[in-house]
C-alpha cells in the first residue's frame, strides 16, 4: 500500500473522487490502524479502473493561501543570490540591506529577523514581550490561541494565553479594558497580562482600522501591556484599507510585529520586525535559540527583499482581496449560501447547504469546514490568493450553480 499524495489527502479530506483511485475512509481503515495523515483521518487508496473517456478537472483548492505557489519575482530573487559565497548568519549584504529597506518602508528605524514560518515569528516576537508567570491577550479565534500548539508558551518559556470573544474575529477596546479592570492584577495568583496580540488581518477575515488598533494599544499601555500584531495578512490588510504600513503598525501603537510573507507569494520566509530597539536586545539569541537563524539566510532576505519591492506585495494582495469578494457576491445571488462574516480581505466564511457541498465536492472543489469537530454548522471558510484567477472564480460560481439547482430539483423531488 503506497502512501497517499498531499494532493490526494485534500481530495480524499473533501470527499473528491480522484479518475484513478478510490478513497476509502472508514471504520475498517481505523481498525487497521493506518497512519494518521490528514486532520487525524487516516486515508488509504486502492487502484480502480478509469472510466472510459473520463475528464479530469483541475482541483481548486481553496483551504487557504498556503496552497498557492510562489510569485516569479521571488524565485529570480532567489536566483540572483544563489551564486559565489556570502557571510552566514545573517552577516550577508542581502539582509544587511533587507535592514535599511524596512526602515523605508515603514518609515521608523526597526529591527527585521527572517524566520522560516509565521508560527515563529508569533513565538518569537511574543517572548520578547511576555515571559514566565506572565500572559498574552488575545481573541479567542486567533493563529496563536488555535493553531500553534502551544508555542507562544514554548517560545516564551511559560506565558499564558488569555483568550477573549469579539464579534467578527475583532477584539474591542471595551472588551480588554473591561476583563483588565476587573482582574487583581497585584494577587500572585494571577498571571500578570503583560502583552496583546493582534491578528490583522483576522481570523475570520476581517480587518482592524487604524482608529480600532490605536484605542486598543492605548488601552494596553494604560494597564503596562505592549502589543504584539499577527500579520500572516497584513499586505491584504493594507490593501482593503488602503493606507500606510506605518499608519497599521507602529503608529497605531503596535510594539511588534509578526510579517507575514508565505500566504502572499513568498516561498519559505516571514519576519519578526521590531520597532522598539530596547525591545531587540536578547532577540539574536532567542532566534538562534529557537534554531531560526538560518545560515545562508540570504535566501530568505532576497525573498522579502522582493515581496515588497515594486509593490509586489500589494499587488498580490490586492489580487486576492478582489477574488474573494467576486465569490462573496456570487453566493449572494444563491439560495443555500450564507455569508457569515463581513468579506473584507481574502477569507471568506459561508453557511453552505450539506447537499450544495456534496455537488461542490464531486466537482473537485476543496475547503474546509470552519469547525471540524461540529460539521452540523454547515460554516465553511474559502480562502483565495495572489494565484487565484478570474477564470477559476468563474468555473467556481457556476459549479456553485449547478449545485444550487441540483439541490432545489432534489427538494421538490
Amino acid at each position: 500500500m503506497r502512501a497517499a499524495s498531499l494532493l490526494d489527502l485534500i481530495f480524499a479530506f473533501n470527499g473528491i473522487s480522484n479518475p484513478s483511485f478510490r478513497y476509502v475512509m472508514s471504520a475498517e481503515c481505523r481498525a487497521a490502524k493506518l497512519p494518521v495523515l490528514l486532520d487525524g483521518l487516516p486515508v488509504r487508496r486502492e487502484p480502480c479502473e478509469p472510466r472510459q473517456g473520463c475528464r479530469t478537472l483541475r482541483p481548486m483548492l481553496l483551504r487557504s493561501d498556503n496552497v498557492a505557489g510562489v510569485s516569479p519575482e521571488i524565485l529570480e530573487a532567489i536566483s540572483r543570490v544563489a551564486a559565489g559565497d556570502m557571510a552566514p548568519y545573517g552577516e550577508d549584504p542581502v539582509t544587511i540591506e533587507l535592514q535599511a529597506r524596512f526602515a523605508e518602508l515603514f518609515e521608523r528605524d526597526c529591527v527585521v529577523l527572517p524566520v522560516s514560518t509565521g508560527i515563529a515569528a508569533n513565538g518569537l516576537g511574543l517572548s520578547l514581550l511576555a515571559g514566565p508567570l506572565e500572559a498574552v491577550i488575545c481573541h479567542r479565534s486567533s493563529h496563536i490561541a488555535g493553531s500553534e500548539a502551544g508555542s507562544v508558551e514554548f517560545f516564551s518559556n511559560g506565558a499564558r494565553l488569555i483568550p477573549l470573544d469579539g464579534g467578527d474575529g475583532r477584539l474591542t477596546a471595551h472588551t480588554v479594558e473591561q476583563f483588565l479592570s476587573q482582574t487583581d492584577l497585584a494577587r500572585p495568583a494571577v498571571m500578570r497580562p503583560r502583552a496583546l496580540s493582534l491578528t490583522q488581518a483576522t481570523e475570520l477575515g476581517t480587518v482592524y482600522s487604524p482608529g480600532d488598533l490605536r484605542a486598543l494599544t492605548e488601552v494596553a499601555r494604560r494597564f503596562g501591556l505592549r502589543t504584539h500584531m499577527d500579520g500572516a495578512r497584513l499586505a491584504n490588510a493594507l490593501a482593503a484599507l488602503d493606507c500606510s504600513p506605518g499608519d497599521l503598525t507602529w503608529r497605531a501603537g503596535v510594539d511588534v510585529l509578526s510579517f507575514g510573507a508565505t500566504k502572499n507569494g513568498a516561498m519559505s520566509t516571514d519576519a519578526v520586525v521590531i520597532f522598539d530597539r530596547d525591545l531587540a536586545q536578547t532577540v539574536a539569541r532567542r532566534q538562534r535559540r529557537s534554531g531560526q537563524a538560518a545560515s545562508k539566510m540570504r535566501f530568505a532576505s532576497a525573498q522579502l527583499l522582493a515581496y515588497v519591492d515594486n509593490g509586489l506585495w500589494l499587488r498580490n494582495a490586492r489580487h486576492a482581496n478582489r477574488a474573494a469578494r467576486r465569490l462573496a457576491e456570487g453566493f449572494a445571488q444563491l439560495a443555500g449560501f450564507a455569508l457569515c462574516y463581513p468579506v473584507e480581505a481574502n477569507l471568506l466564511f459561508a453557511r453552505i447547504e450539506p447537499a450544495i457541498v456534496k455537488s461542490l465536492a464531486s466537482e473537485r472543489v476543496a475547503f474546509r469546514p470552519r469547525d471540524a469537530m461540529r460539521p452540523e454548522d454547515s460554516e465553511f471558510r474559502l480562502v483565495t490568493s495572489f494565484a487565484t484567477s478570474d477564470e477559476e472564480i468563474d468555473t467556481l460560481l457556476a459549479a456553485c450553480i449547478r449545485a444550487q439547482q441540483k439541490s432545489a430539483r432534489q427538494a421538490v423531488g
